[in-house]
């Protein structure tokens, strides 16, 4: 219960959350931030933490505290990233069939995964891509190109395209937003419109499954 609460916190106020760490294990809050996104993105069975709130908050800590340094940050989790997303995409290559049998493996739904394969028929390589700014299929996007048939070498030109791009893009958006007084004295809200902005996906491709059964 402890670490749920924990992730609840994480997820809606990332920025106390990471002062808070950085206030108690100072520049350790490198390892933890590169684990927080290694874990998201390499482990297809933890798709609920944060990703795009958690980059936008280390954003703007390192422009208004300095207590994060932008040019230590951005290629650390670069590198997590690829790393966690390779781990990703090679447990799908081994294990993808027998995951995929289970209804749910912590939380890890199997519709997760059917939701992910369909996204990935209908959009390829770019995919890849694509899935870095969606929470959930994030996670899974590795793990189903792993499972499914979409060879390695078309896998890591757009895993290192989409890792670049995702974490310089958040994180250089919350560095220079952050600088504005209507989005630091209105943070939580900020974070908010930005799950929102992400999931949206999620639910106009649910509500346009449900049109077409209808």
């Amino acid at each position: 219960m402890e670490i749920i609460d924990f992730l609840l916190h994480f997820l809606k106020d990332p920025l106390t959350v990471i002062n808070q760490l950085i206030d108690q294990y100072n520049t350790l809050i490198y390892v933890i931030l590169f684990l927080v996104v290694f874990v998201e993105t390499g482990f297809v069975i933890m798709p609920l933490l944060p990703g795009d709130s958690m980059l936008f908050a280390i954003g703007v800590i390192a422009a208004t505290t300095g207590k994060l340094s932008i040019a230590i940050i951005i290629p650390l989790l670069i590198i997590a990233a690829l790393l966690g997303d390779n781990l990703n995409y090679f447990v799908g290559h081994k294990f993808g069939e027998f995951i995929k049998e289970k209804k749910k493996i912590l939380f890890l739904k199997k519709e997760y995964i059917t939701k992910t394969e369909e996204f990935f028929e209908k959009n390829g390589g770019k995919a890849v891509i694509l899935a870095r700014f969606v929470p959930i299929v994030r996670t899974i996007a590795p793990f189903v190109a792993g499972a499914g048939s979409m060879k390695y070498k078309t896998y890591i030109v757009n895993c290192i395209a989409g890792a670049f791009i995702w974490v310089i893009s958040i994180t250089f958006l919350g560095y220079f937003l952050g600088q504005i007084d209507l989005v630091k004295n209105n943070f939580e809200k900020v974070v908010l419109g930005i799950v929102i902005v992400s999931i949206a996906p999620i639910f106009i491709k649910m509500f346009q499954a449900k049109l077409k059964k209808g």
